[in-house]
């Protein structure tokens, strides 16, 4: 870590363990003066060492297991950013995976998941939850008003409805593109 942070605020970036190495190498190709803490191993930071760590680095990247394994540590930092690549792991909203990233409360939220909209209505409750807390009123109320209408008629005046407050919100890039 020699030189200085391109960033005051560190940013963390939660992938499947599969994905760090390509986040690491895609940075250090398209962002090469961004420095890296990659969070993994048994080698890996803990308690002050991980705080130093994570204020060296620009960009921290880490695992959703190890997000929930070491929260505590994560819980300690006050992140600019949180990034989730294959979002779909907070897609239950019980899970710990998904507890974890809700209670983290960065400024910024991007969740970016290949999984296609249409898989479950119920689903986008717990990925607006985290990008846009309380955006969707409580989860009762969003199954009563959006999930159990759209589940029995796709085409309802509830999934127009819904599709036109997430409209701002998401990105969508289909298989054609």
């Amino acid at each position: 870590w020699e030189g200085e942070k391109v960033s005051p605020s560190p940013l963390l970036i939660v992938a499947p363990l599969t994905l760090l190495s390509n986040w690491r190498h895609e940075l250090a190709k398209f962002a090469p003066s961004l420095k890296v803490y990659v969070h993994q191993g048994g080698g890996r930071h803990a308690a002050s060492g991980f705080k130093r760590a994570v204020q060296a680095a620009d960009v921290t990247l880490t695992s959703y297991n190890l997000l929930v394994r070491d929260y505590t540590d994560f819980s300690e930092i006050e992140w600019n950013a949180l990034v989730l690549d294959e979002a779909q792991a907070i897609k239950n909203p019980d899970t710990q995976v998904a507890r974890a990233v809700r209670a983290l409360t960065p400024p910024k939220r991007i969740a970016m998941t290949g999984t296609p909209v249409e898989n479950s209505v119920a689903d986008l409750w717990s990925l607006e939850e985290f990008l846009n807390p309380g955006f969707l009123g409580e989860r009762k109320s969003f199954a009563e008003r959006f999930a159990k209408p759209i589940a029995a008629d796709e085409h309802s005046a509830a999934g127009k409805r819904l599709r036109h407050a997430l409209e701002p919100f998401v990105l969508r890039r289909l298989k054609s593109d």
